[in-house]
């Protein structure tokens, strides 16, 4: 008879075997932070203009080089509960905004740490967090990015219009004053739905047979061409009749295996998708400049190109040495125009470089002096988290963070409020951002700031951590996250 050990007494004997539990300060808070503490640690060195790169090998063995914190923190595929919480919130910054992510994550690990602070000296979690607070219509999907490797980056440009890394399939490779008819089936003849059986008792009649299909195949191609269509696009296979009649009319052949490439190029064409191989009327064929089968570098690229720049659709055809270059180069892009995104929804701008951080700092030490009781250090020390924004730009140029915080400090002091830290200088500096051009997003800074306060204020409410054993059995599928990313092949 097995030996039955009993449990011992209090919250452990209420859990399945197997489970973890976690409380107070001690064994909950100070892990947490902990935690948090050292994801932002990781990222931190890659913040700024001269933050480092960091090399990250995901589950599927691809490798990523790149100083983009959403990207490093989607790869990384973070498991602690607390820590995930900052990574949520990096996230929904990365929706809301598109930049800032690793601001959010410093931020949030420069306020965790000192609330630990605050909570070693004796105050209660409730009086640590006594501070912390609880217009366009552009569309980001308008901007297309092409990858072809070769050359370099200077060579890169924008085209408005589309780019398919794809070649034709006839003999037409150019069209002047394009007319598109757009098809979301396979470009070939109509087959029954129920099947049948043909008796064919002659050789004549196995002519006519085939002949029969062939006719109806060149009357469908020749009322396509009838209804002045020159380009055809189609999201299936293309039968090798078809491709004949298609030559034999003179109309250009090009086929998209993806539905999102064929839901953009009707926006950007102005097309209506057909699901059947009929005649499109005027209304649901689309119209571009030029359609040419091009060559970038070694790779054949059919192009949708508008002459007048006030297209729906732009694409950036980003050339580069390497997978990992362009693909970062991607990022920047998608930063860039996710910035003006957010510019169009609200055009405020704040001075970069660490100045709009010292100028927080500056006041809301102020506003806590004036401040009664413990709730004071609070908002002292909220201030102080603001400092590690210069202080990481300051250790990733190179410079003494401590000697560029007092400058700030000191000119901030005698009113200049758009000064910040001059990271091209080679010895600890300061210059008037505004002057330098080097500006943030007021709503990028208000959402960071917004989003790192929630998320410590979240962890810090934590004093339980309750872990049931991690069920057996295979692990459910993930699943494709961002199921509408291009795979250019």
């Amino acid at each position: 008879m097995a030996l039955h050990v009993p449990k011992a007494p209090g919250f452990a004997q209420m859990l399945k075997e197997g489970a973890k539990h976690f409380s107070g300060l001690e064994e909950a808070v100070y892990r947490n932070i902990q935690a948090c503490k050292e994801l932002a640690q990781t990222t931190r060195t890659a913040y700024g203009p001269n933050g480092m790169n960091k090399m990250v090998i995901n589950h599927l063995e691809k490798l990523f080089v790149t100083n983009d914190a959403a990207t490093i923190l989607r790869e990384l595929e973070v498991q602690h509960p607390a820590a995930k919480m900052i990574v949520m919130a990096s996230h929904m910054q990365e929706q809301e905004v598109g930049d800032g992510t690793n601001f959010v994550l410093v931020f949030a690990g420069a306020l965790l740490e000192l609330a630990e602070e605050l909570l070693r000296i004796g105050l209660s979690v409730s009086e640590a967090i006594s501070i912390f607070p609880d217009s366009g219509h552009f569309n980001v999907d308008n901007i297309r990015v092409c990858k072809i490797l070769g050359s370099g980056i200077s060579s890169s440009s924008v085209l408005h219009g589309m780019v398919f890394k794809k070649e034709t399939e006839g003999d037409v490779t150019s069209v002047k004053d394009a007319k598109i008819a757009v098809y979301s089936c396979p470009f070939d003849g109509m087959i029954t739905e129920t099947k049948g059986t043909v008796l064919i008792k002659t050789a004549e009649e196995l002519m006519n047979f085939s002949k029969g299909e062939e006719n109806l195949m060149d009357a469908q191609v020749k009322a396509i061409a009838d209804t002045g269509a020159n380009v055809v696009v189609t999201g299936g296979k293309v039968a090798d009749m078809a491709l004949h009649y298609a030559n034999k009319y003179n109309i250009m052949l090009v086929r998209l295996n993806s539905k999102w490439d064929l839901r953009r190029l009707c926006k950007t064409v102005g097309a209506t998708a057909l699901p059947r191989l009929t005649p499109p009327v005027l209304e649901e064929m689309g119209h571009c400049d030029s359609v040419c089968l091009s060559e970038v570098g070694d790779t054949q690229v059919v192009v949708f190109k508008h002459e007048k720049e006030d297209g729906a659709i732009s694409t950036i055809v980003l050339r580069g040495s390497t997978d990992n270059l362009m693909d970062d180069i991607e990022r920047a892009v998608d930063d860039a125009v996710n910035t003006f995104k957010v510019l169009t929804r609200d055009k405020r701008l704040v001075p970069g470089g660490g100045a709009t951080e010292i100028e927080l700092a500056k006041q809301i030490t102020s506003y806590g002096e004036t401040c009664p009781g413990l709730e004071q250090y609070a908002i002292k020390k909220f201030a102080e988290a603001f400092e590690a924004i210069p202080r990481a730009l300051a250790e990733n140029s190179g410079v003494k963070a401590s000697e560029v915080i007092s400058k700030l400090y000191a000119v901030h002091q005698e009113g200049n409020k758009n000064v910040g830290l001059d990271i091209e200088a080679e010895v600890p500096a300061v210059k008037d951002m505004l002057e330098a051009g080097i500006l943030d997003t007021y709503l990028g800074k208000y959402w960071a700031i917004k989003l790192a306060t929630n998320a410590a204020v979240t962890v810090l409410r934590v004093d339980q951590i309750i872990m049931a054993k991690p069920a057996g059995g295979p692990k459910p599928p993930s699943g494709k996250k961002d199921w509408d990313d291009d795979q250019n092949d």
